[in-house]
């Protein structure tokens, strides 16, 4: 049975009067460790394919991969052509070097539209200032705890991946270099004053990380003082820092080097490890994938290595002031395509600064190009995602909802998924902050039918090798 005939099987018993299933988006928000969560979840969850979202993760990480190998394989070496590429101000790059460790792990949120056919990646969020993932995880916890769900994802094949016990996992790999043979004493921390805007989010996480059996810490940068070639937060010695800042703000606010100092020389001495460093902004930067995605660009990329960037990413070119004034022809084409196209911003995310092509007259079009380039951004081939049919449990009727799914990713491998999502024709960016009506949903996966033809237990499981 395909996702979509589970998803019209789903929508059946929905119906039901009396149906269990009804209470699930209620039952997730009560969830002792979602209550705090401003948002509203959808009716149902969302169904994939296993084999689809294994072999897309696949794609992911070897385009990611070859993100990593651009500064050599693109630009010889040479580290500042690189960044000027990309539009890296001399601040934060300053920033970035001075934490050194160019090459991050692989770790963060691949963001992707499913177009009716395949996913297709819109962004990578490399680095751990990405969020969601206490969100993702929990959505699916509480989902699984509802019987008739749980009923519904035994007979279907249903499973996913608890992005945070794969969060755990890569946490104790990583802390053992400073811990062996100990639970790692990690500590999240936000910038200065970050955790009046975003603290209760990242007590969400805190509270899915120790469900998932890792205690971790959460203060801000200027709480902590570095003491023998390590970090402490009062008396407590931190093994890792999981950061949640990001270049800008130690390059841009006034005194950023002091308060960031203690955790810069404890990195250095190797008392205390960073979780991501500084270059994550870097890779994740919307222009690598312009890089990837002009034929022009890669002529050092093996054939395979093409094809994989082809199959999961959408055309992408990079428009800065140098394009306008040199590369007429690919003006001429963002100009004469403009309802096939989206501008967006190369450091920014969520949706801040985008120009949706489509939605815009051509004279509001050609000025975003302008305005655009001189920051630095990209532009994208639209990708329209296909319509999840929901139940609205009010009405009953069935209402066409737009997902961006976001796929998890630690150095073990895939580490399950969520999708936010918008009535169809709320506008050309899904996104949590702008639409009233924006929902989160967790994200299901079905298995292939066993060969012995006996159905598994439901619930979590995994894609590649986290769980």
């Amino acid at each position: 049975m395909s996702a979509e005939r589970v998803t019209a099987q789903y929508n059946e018993e929905f119906r039901i009067p009396g149906s269990d299933l009804r209470t699930v988006a209620q039952h997730v928000k009560d969830f002792p460790t979602l209550v705090s969560w401003p948002g509203e979840y959808l009716a149902r969850p969302l169904f994939v394919a296993e084999h689809e979202i294994r072999e897309f993760a696949d794609d992911v990480r070897c385009l990611v991969e070859i993100l990593f190998s651009l500064p050599d394989r693109m630009f010889g070496g040479d580290l500042d052509a690189f960044r000027s590429v990309l539009g890296i101000s001399d601040g934060r790059w300053e920033v970035i070097r001075r934490f050194g460790d160019l090459v991050p792990p692989y770790y963060g949120r691949a963001d992707m539209y499913h177009d009716g056919t395949s996913f297709k990646l819109l962004e990578t969020n490399l680095g751990s200032e990405t969020g969601g993932w206490g969100l993702a995880s929990e959505m699916s916890r509480a989902t699984m705890e509802v019987d008739a769900f749980a009923d519904f994802a035994r007979r279907n094949r249903l499973g996913y991946v608890h992005p945070v016990r794969a969060v755990v996992e890569a946490l104790r790999r990583f802390g053992a270099r400073v811990a062996p043979g100990r639970e790692p004493v990690v500590a999240l921390l936000e910038w200065r004053g970050g955790l009046k805007d975003y603290g209760e989010l990242w007590l969400n996480f805190q509270s899915a990380l120790r469900s998932a059996g890792l205690d971790i810490l959460v203060a801000e940068v200027s709480d902590v003082h570095e003491r023998g070639g390590a970090l402490y937060l009062g008396d407590t010695k931190i093994d890792v820092v999981y950061r949640s800042f990001v270049p800008d703000q130690i390059a841009e606010e006034p005194g950023g080097w002091d308060v960031v100092e203690p955790l810069l020389n404890a990195h250095r001495a190797g008392g205390t490890l960073l979780w991501t460093p500084l270059s994550s902004t870097m890779f994740a930067n919307k222009a690598c994938m312009a890089l990837l995605s002009d034929p022009a660009r890669r002529r050092d990329l093996g054939e395979d290595e093409c094809r994989t960037i082809d199959r999961v990413l959408p055309w992408t070119r990079l428009i800065n002031t140098d394009a306008l004034k040199t590369d007429t022809d690919l003006v001429d084409e963002c100009l004469e395509r403009r309802e096939q196209l989206i501008l967006k911003v190369n450091a920014r995310g969520g949706g801040v600064g985008a120009v949706v092509g489509w939605e815009t007259d051509d004279a509001t079009w050609r000025r975003a190009l302008e305005n655009s380039a001189a920051e630095g951004c990209i532009a994208q081939q639209r990708v329209i995602p296909r319509s999840e049919l929901v139940v609205d449990p009010v009405s009953g009727e069935t209402e066409e909802w737009h997902a961006v799914y976001g796929m998890f990713y630690t150095p073990q491998g895939c580490a399950g998924a969520d999708a936010r999502v918008v009535p169809a024709g709320s506008g050309g960016i899904i996104s949590g902050m702008s639409h009233a009506r924006a929902r989160a949903a967790a994200v299901f996966h079905q298995s292939e039918p066993p060969a012995g033809g006996e159905v598994p237990a439901a619930g979590e499981s995994p894609v590649d090798a986290a769980k």
